[in-house]
């Protein structure tokens, strides 16, 4: 268990995502460029591409990202947080709010 302090210091926001690349040589990663709300989007990798019939539907889609993961380095690509999303037994299935809301906007 972790304590209501630990939970407090994650920094979760709806992002937008504005393009997903497939990595080269990977079954399963998808680089994806996020709407944060801050002055430049981020980048954003993620094991997921295996569990999509077709990745580039995500374009345009509002999502929950984990920020403020200390940034690391896939395949020789920088990720700048983590996307969060489940798997069902038909595949992936991303949270998303049930309106628009602007970038950046905090999950509580």
């Amino acid at each position: 268990m972790i304590s209501f302090d630990d939970f407090s210091k994650l920094n979760m926001v709806i992002g937008t995502i504005v393009d997903v690349e497939e990595v080269p040589e990977t079954d399963r990663l998808l680089k994806l460029t996020v709407d944060v709300g801050e002055s430049e989007t981020r980048q954003i990798v993620s094991g997921i591409r295996h569990l999509l019939s077709d990745p580039k539907s995500m374009v345009g889609r509002q999502v929950p990202f984990l920020i403020n993961l200390e940034p690391r380095v896939i395949k020789g690509i920088e990720s700048q947080g983590m996307i969060l999303a489940t798997e069902t037994e038909e595949g992936l299935v991303l949270l998303s709010p049930d309106q628009e809301v602007s970038p950046g906007t905090v999950v509580r």
